[in-house]
């Protein structure tokens, strides 16, 4: 069985049809979902949505792109209270993000050092967002001792020098449906050299969906396609790689639960 590792199901393009969209993971060996938030005010009704079933975990945390204007900007006290929900598995999505952004780097910066204690104080592990700003990304983890907390790079998209980087802090690579792309053979590389035991699978969904379904709405089920890339990579068969990964997440994430059919 598979786990998408990082997902917005609570998104408009999924949300309408949840139980579909479950099933539909459900035939394709994907167990369990863990839905990212983006922001504090969305955070109640997703929180509602991944109640709705034993197979969904959920975050909590501001996107680093998230304007000011459209959420409450987060403290680490804040975080901390509402991360106590059992459901809640980790403190994001944050991180740093200057490619395309309506949010200053000072803002950023500062949002993602006070996710970074938030999830020190809780016990819960981080999910870290970078794009264009992989330099700054790994200063600001070290300078506020991310390694304390732990967690995850998602939807890792960068090269090798920042992978191991953040190895070396302790973290987790997650890989989206951009690995399946014709233009990522660099990426691809990259694949390769990440311990098994530190890798994991994730859809971004409703976002980047893989090779065969690229340019399409993504969906959870649609991780599988990016696990079958990865593992042949990896010269393993994908029933191997589903389980390594699958206990990865599991070890990161322990507040997640086990489903039934696991």
């Amino acid at each position: 069985m598979l786990v998408d590792s990082h997902c917005h199901i609570d998104f408009a393009e999924l949300a309408g049809d949840f139980s579909g969209m479950l099933s539909r993971a459900q035939t394709a060996g994907v167990s369990h979902l863990l839905c990212v938030s983006v922001n504090l005010v969305d955070f109640p009704a997703m929180l509602e949505l991944a109640g709705r079933s034993e197979h969904v975990s959920a975050s909590v945390g501001v996107h680093p792109n998230t304007p000011l204007d459209t959420t409450d900007e987060p403290s680490a006290d804040m975080l901390e209270t509402l991360a106590q929900t059992p459901k809640v598995v980790a403190i994001g999505e944050t991180g740093l993000d200057y490619y395309r952004t309506d949010c200053n780097p000072d803002t950023q910066r500062a949002r993602f050092a006070c996710h970074i204690e938030a999830s020190r104080r809780v016990g819960k592990p981080l999910i870290v967002h970078t794009r264009s700003a992989a330099l700054d990304t790994i200063q600001v983890m070290r300078t506020e001792d991310a390694r304390s907390a732990g967690g995850v790079m998602h939807c890792f998209s960068e090269d090798w020098d920042t992978a191991r980087a953040a190895l070396d802090e302790g973290f987790y690579i997650s890989f989206s449906g951009i690995v399946t792309f014709k233009n990522a053979g660099e990426l691809r590389e990259v694949a390769k050299k990440i311990p098994l035991d530190r890798m994991l699978v994730e859809t971004d969904a409703p976002y980047l969906a893989p090779v065969p379904y690229r340019g399409k709405t993504n969906e959870p089920a649609f991780v599988r396609h990016t696990a079958e890339c990865l593992a042949e990579l990896r010269e393993m068969d994908l029933e191997t790689f589903s389980q390594v990964t699958t206990e990865n997440f599991f070890r990161l994430f322990t507040g997640a639960r086990r489903g039934d059919s696991q």
